[in-house]
């Protein structure tokens, strides 16, 4: 049926293929100890060799972010040492670190989740979101021992009633973004899915150790020192210094600029709605997975020993490049159809090791194209295979034409052709093919059903006897090696090379007697389609193909469209299969979850804050984060993917996160008290040095995987962008409009006279208050005018 090889050596190649649920790494290494084991016994001459493995690129991917993991973790500590400046200190975040990924790790194991790419993206993210509490209770420890001069334990104490309802409204907001994205379905939904469950048991357990072993392990390490710091701490601490007075006096241009302050905001919006428009969609990333596929297509009716041939030639193109490691050759198999065909072949040409070469998989396929141009026996197509193995069988994308009416193949060429031409037309398309034909030669046997029963020859016999020699025919099931094995009966390929074959075929009659298949059939030369397939019960053509250069793949899904709604006659129609559809069947789900993600936002602050207005002061934070991420991926010409959303929901807890920092602190200043104005100011400069080093240490813990590299880092940069440039706007952008924010809404309170916002501490007097935070506090707003103190 086909002829085997591996590079351009006659060979016997077996596939193998996982079962539902297996782990592809392991039961790679086993394979392979068995062959070990078996090739002892083979005879001389006789050796194996694996020169196609798909867990190749899981492995090396699985690498690479483990990498990616210990370089995040040495720049988070390394931020955190920046600021503390002292080893000590530096020591109580890292020990939280490894907690907390241990849990998480025994909480992915307790619910089935296996270590792959998608959990350890979560890891690498946690890095940066796990020493985040840890950094708020130690800085807030620090801060008071040294202000106030109190012991450790002491400073410990009233650190934690500062820090603790932020800490767990923070924990709550990351966890509940993710909670609604965990039951979307489908395929993005289980990708969202891992990767939320990862990132919600990491933050759990850093909620947990920043509430318990945190300040407690501050009382145990840390101690008054007064020895003197270097000069470069000294450089940094007067930097930081500037860049925080930097900031406050921008908060106050703001406060006192309200409506410069809106326009600002809602020009930031308008930009952040028109980049997500532009920006094109797509599932996922293309990656170099070390391999691409070769398809080779002669004229129909082109005979196996040809098409081989025309195989040698492509094998010599292929090793004429050394990036290219080995080729397995499959003559007489069309891999895109799915069928044995004679005038087809498929190869599998895997690369070198990603360390190896410095030529992407997508130069070599380009160079094949042109290698194999001078070929004019044969058309010879190359692609990368899907990015997610078992979506299709190429890149791109791949659909069928449907015929809703009569089941005639001459119409659904007719339609295919009237499509084809208008891609031609379509400066959005590239290759769009199909490798249906409706007239390739056939040999049509014309069995006389008569003449048969006039013989005593029953039809099923004559039929059961062509199809047992032209092909194979299923005899049975028997047990052996406790497994069931098919018993298959097919005649030599001596006896079924030429039409003439058929004429000596002999069928037993009901009397026993050997009759020719000639006696009561005519053997006529035809012509047809070579497969009838239908997709959605519908008489159906698969064509494949992809964008022009630099078209993403939602614009060329658009593109498919807009030319079948032009082309398509009445009664046909089409329909997405494999990335494609799944493409657009996601294709709202990244709203969707964004949605739902900011709704909980909300609900979670409202039960926490008890009432409805201030969340929207943390709210209007998350467009922020929104334009980071877009700019950030506009800039580097990437597409709106999955991974990226999946990053970008991420985004909103955390830019939750550095609004609660200031609201929490901002609200309990004014219940004691403090004037609007003078509240948000104080928040924010208490508040500027722990949000400043908790998203650095999150931004340089995802700057390994924006800038990354090998295999799988498609995916990885994708992660890394968005998230790295939502972070730095959330970070950089969002403070200052923050204060604003929340003075406008204790405004809007105090103007329809909600004294009960107040409750806790009203009856304080201003005097009071000034004198709780002496020094360096009351300096920071000295110069502000308090004329309403309620």
């Amino acid at each position: 049926n086909f002829i085997g090889q591996y590079n351009g050596q006659s060979s016997a190649l077996m596939g193998i293929f996982l079962q539902p649920g297996a782990n592809a790494l392991s039961v790679a290494d086993e394979v392979k100890t068995t062959l070990d084991e078996l090739s002892l016994s083979f005879p001389e001459g006789f050796k194996y060799a694996v020169p196609f493995d798909t867990t190749r690129f899981v492995e090396v991917s699985i690498r690479e972010v483990l990498k990616t993991l210990g370089e995040a973790m040495l720049l988070v500590f390394l931020v955190v040492y920046i600021f503390l400046q002292n080893w000590r200190a530096t020591l109580i975040p890292t020990l939280a670190v490894p907690v907390s990924l241990l849990g998480t790790f025994a909480g992915l194991y307790l619910l089935g989740y296996s270590i792959n790419t998608l959990t350890l993206f979560g890891m690498v993210l946690s890095i940066g979101i796990v020493v985040d509490d840890a950094i708020v209770v130690l800085e807030n420890v620090e801060r008071i021992m040294h202000e106030e001069g109190l012991e450790a334990r002491d400073a410990a104490i009233k650190a934690m009633e500062e820090v603790s309802g932020p800490i767990i409204a923070i924990v709550l907001v990351l966890v509940s973004v993710f909670v609604p994205i965990a039951f979307l379905g489908g395929l993005t939904g289980e990708l969202y899915r891992q990767f939320a469950i990862t990132i919600s048991i990491s933050v759990t357990l850093s909620g947990i150790v920043a509430l318990s072993m945190t300040p407690s392990l501050c009382v145990m390490i840390l101690r008054h020192e007064h020895k003197q710091t270097n000069f470069l701490f000294r450089g940094f601490n007067r930097f930081f210094s500037a860049v925080t007075h930097g900031y406050i006096s921008g908060v106050r241009f703001l406060l006192k600029r309200a409506f410069f302050a809106v326009l600002l905001f809602g020009g930031m919006v308008f930009i952040t709605a028109n980049l997500w428009k532009s920006i094109p969609g797509s599932l996922v990333p293309d990656e170099d997975q070390g391999y691409y596929i070769a398809a080779v297509f002669l004229p129909d009716g082109a005979s196996l020993e040809r098409t081989d041939k025309v195989v040698e030639q492509v094998i010599g193109a292929i090793r004429s490049n050394p990036n290219n490691e080995s080729v397995v050759s499959f003559a007489g198999f069309d891999f895109l159809g799915g069928a044995y065909k004679n005038n087809a072949a498929t190869l599998f040409v895997s690369q070198k090791h990603w360390d190896d070469r410095n030529v992407p998989t997508t130069a070599l396929v380009g160079e094949l194209f042109g290698k194999t141009a001078g070929i004019k026996e044969a058309l010879v197509l190359a692609f990368n295979p899907p990015a997610i193995f078992g979506l299709g069988n190429t890149g791109g994308f791949e659909f069928y034409i449907q015929n809703k009416g009569e089941s005639d193949p001459a119409k659904l060429a007719a339609a295919m052709k009237a499509f084809q031409g208008g891609v031609q037309q379509d400066g959005r398309l590239g290759m769009v093919n199909s490798l249906w034909r409706s007239n390739t030669p056939q040999i049509f046997v014309d069995v006389d059903r008569e003449r048969a029963k006039s013989l005593g020859i029953p039809l099923n016999s004559a039929f059961n006897t062509l199809a047992a020699t032209l092909g194979s025919y299923y005899v049975n099931d028997f047990n052996r090696f406790g497994r069931a094995w098919q018993v298959l009966v097919s005649a030599d390929s001596s006896y079924r090379k030429t039409p003439g074959d058929i004429g000596r075929m002999y069928v037993r009659s009901v009397s026993g007697e050997m009759v020719p298949l000639t006696a009561f059939a005519k053997v006529e030369y035809s012509s047809g389609p070579d497969t009838l397939d239908r997709f959605n019960n519908l008489p159906a053509v698969k064509l494949f193909g992809n964008g022009a250069p630099g078209v993403s793949s939602g614009q060329a899904l658009a593109a498919v469209e807009d030319v079948a709604k032009k082309t398509l006659p009445e009664g046909f129609t089409f329909d997405w299969s494999g990335a494609s559809y799944q493409e657009m069947k996601s294709e709202n789900n990244s709203v969707i979850a964004l949605g739902l993600a900011a709704v909980m936002v909300f609900l979670i602050l409202a039960a926490l804050y008890e009432r409805w207005s201030l969340p929207l002061s943390v709210l209007l934070a998350l467009p922020f984060g929104t334009f980071g991420a877009l700019m950030a991926v506009w800039i580097r010409d990437f597409t709106n993917d999955v991974y990226f959303q999946i990053g970008l929901v991420t985004l909103l807890g955390l830019a939750a996160k550095n609004a609660i920092l200031i609201v929490e602190y901002a609200l309990l200043k004014v219940q004691h008290g403090w004037p609007a104005t003078a509240a948000s100011v104080e928040a924010a400069r208490l508040r500027f040095r722990p949000i400043i080093m908790t998203s650095l240490a999150f931004i340089l813990g995802v700057l390994p995987l924006a800038v990354s590299v090998g295999a799988g880092a498609g995916a990885r940069q994708s992660v890394g962008t968005g998230v790295m440039g939502g972070m730095l706007a959330a970070t950089f952008l969002a403070v200052f409009f923050l204060p604003l924010f929340f003075k406008f809404l204790i405004d809007r309170h105090l103007r329809s006279k909600s004294e009960d916002f107040f409750a806790p501490d009203h009856h304080l007097a201003g005097s009071d208050v000034v004198s709780e935070d002496s020094g360096k506090s009351g300096n920071e707003v000295s110069d502000i005018s308090v004329t309403d103190r309620h």
